[in-house]
């Protein structure tokens, strides 16, 4: 009867994150539509200042040069806004692309895919997804993308499903950590080293497979975890922060769908690292 209730617990969360799914993708696509206008006038902004600089030129004998100086300060600043602007927008379009594509892209499509820029989008939205969640979390984040990555033929809705599930453990890894040795130091346990919560992430190629590592270090995981990692509906997270499905997802996606490698290493209290190994394509 235990076994049956936590089924349908989880069933019953795996119907709302399923409801979730469709109302993200609403909202995504809602928020694009002012996100393109803030860009294209933003762009527009900045040709509009190209014409003031210019005007201010053709009259720079009627102005002081105290007023030219203030001027082009102005004007100088205008373009880093704008340009601040345009790039933080295409990166918020960039992340509500990825939500779309997860939730609409087609089943089992191989689409060719810039790795590294997926792999760095998941990162962060994990990473932002544990700070609204835990105030107190906070970590060193390290990256290592290699340069001169071709696009590759990935099923991208899948492969970024496994880096967040992956990414949101890390995340979760170092914030226990950090959580437990804040305990020992409240009941008079020193630490010999104060605790620095750190990721390293890279995306590099190797022997003709890509190579996907995310390492942390955090609580790490028994051996009792590890020899349950892949079990459907196992979960060291307390009821209702994990569904115990996302590391047999992640086999799932790398082994069966992408034809790849899923490894990892860990020991208890000094960090857990995964290791994503696929066939270039």
């Amino acid at each position: 009867m235990s076994d049956i209730q936590q089924l349908q617990q989880q069933l019953r969360k795996q119907e709302k994150l399923a409801s979730l799914g469709m109302l993200s993708a609403g909202i995504a696509h809602e928020i694009q539509n002012p996100l393109n206008f803030v860009i294209n006038f933003s762009k527009m902004s900045r040709h509009l200042i190209d014409d003031l600089a210019a005007i201010v030129e053709d009259n720079a004998d009627r102005l002081s040069a105290a007023d030219r100086e203030d001027a082009d300060d102005i004007m100088d600043d205008l373009r880093q806004n704008m340009e601040q602007i345009v790039e933080n927008g295409e990166r918020a379009v960039s992340i509500i692309q990825g939500i779309l594509l997860v939730s609409r892209g087609k089943e089992d499509e191989y689409v060719p895919t810039d790795v590294c820029r997926l792999v760095k989008q998941y990162v962060w939205l994990s990473y932002h997804a544990m700070r609204a969640n835990h105030q107190d979390f906070n970590v060193s984040l390290h990256e290592h993308y290699q340069d001169g990555l071709p696009p590759m033929k990935v099923i991208p809705q899948d492969l970024s499903r496994a880096v967040l599930n992956v990414m949101n453990n890390a995340c979760y890894a170092v914030w226990r950590q950090a959580q437990q040795l804040t305990s020992d130091e409240r009941n008079g346990q020193d630490s010999p080293t104060p605790y620095c919560p750190e990721i390293s992430v890279s995306v590099t190629t190797q022997d003709g497979c890509l190579v996907i590592s995310i390492a942390d270090n955090g609580e790490g995981m028994t051996d009792k975890v590890q020899e349950r990692l892949y079990d459907n509906f196992f979960t060291t997270k307390p009821i209702g922060e994990g569904t115990g499905l996302g590391m047999a997802i992640t086999r799932d996606i790398v082994e069966k769908k992408h034809g790849g490698k899923l490894k990892f290493t860990s020991a208890v209290g000094k960090g857990t690292t995964f290791t994503f190994t696929l066939p270039i394509t």
